[in-house]
Order: C-alpha cells, then structure tokens, then sequence
C-alpha cells in the first residue's frame, strides 16, 4: 500500500546555529503545514516495496543538504545528498526580504506590509520550484511541500 507523505520531520539541530523568535515561528509553521498535508515519494525501489509514510530528518554539511528518509518505524531507507550551490542566493534573498518583512510588521502600513509579503512569496515561489527541479528523478513533491521544505532549508542556514 502506497502512502506517500512524511509523517515526522527533524532538523538537525547542530546545523542551525542561531534563531531569532520570528524565525523559530516559520520553522514551527513550516513543520506544521508540511505534516498537516504534504506529498513526498522518493523514487527509488525500497526493501519490501516500501512506498511510505516517511520520515525525514533534515542536515546541513560542506554546503550540502542532507535528506535522511526512513519508514515509519524509524528503519533508515537511504540518506539524498544535494548541492546548495544554486541555493545560496535564493536564501540570502529570502533571508533579505523576510527581515524586511519582519520589520514592516512592527512598523510599516497594510500596503507596504503587503507589498513586501508579496515579494517574499514570489523569493519562496521561486526557490520552491528550484527545489522540485533539484529533487526531479529522486523525489516526487508537489508545490505545498516543496515551499516548506525550502523554508526549513532555510533555517538550516542560519549562521547568527
């Protein structure tokens, strides 16, 4: 029987070296959207035909994305290592544009506060799609999954 969906999600947290509380509301959110309807099916043939739930645990090393997939049990299936190179951008302006939007919030007018919400969606849009390119013929996501894993990627990266 196919469930392709993550049931559970760790980030490691030795990558995330420093988070602010607005930060560690995305990270909580992100988790909780992600859990409450996401669709993630690794393509490679498990033991057992495996086809899930998953869970994954998220990590950070020498630049690189580490996506621990295990069964539901907690039986590790297999560990996807991905470049960020392309990443580093997409981050550093998501990073950019949520500070501005954090900032806008405590201060700004309902216009300005949407027009820069609408910029940091289409920063997280865009890097969403990145990611399911990056994640083509290993794993299949759709677009919801896809933002919030890159939020949680993001906070991976924070450096303080």
């Amino acid at each position: 029987m196919s469930d392709p969906r993550i049931i559970a999600v760790d980030l490691d947290e030795k990558s995330i070296l420093w988070r602010n509380a607005d930060v560690e509301q995305e990270r909580r959110i992100a988790i909780f959207d992600l859990l409450e309807g996401n669709y993630f099916k690794p393509l490679r043939p498990y033991p057992e035909n495996y086809a899930g739930p998953f869970r994954i645990a998220l990590s950070t090393e020498e630049g690189r994305l580490a996506i621990d997939i295990k069964a539901d049990n907690g039986e590790r299936l297999e560990t996807l290592i991905l470049g960020m190179a392309r990443f580093r951008r997409p981050i550093r302006d998501y990073f950019a544009i949520c500070d501005s939007y954090f900032q806008a919030i405590r201060a700004a007018t309902p216009q300005q506060i949407e027009t820069v919400d609408m910029a940091r969606r289409g920063i997280h849009n865009d890097a969403a799609e990145m990611l399911k390119e990056r994640l083509e013929g290993k794993i299949e996501v759709d677009f919801d999954t896809a933002r919030r894993l890159f939020t949680l990627i993001c906070v991976l990266h924070i450096r303080g």
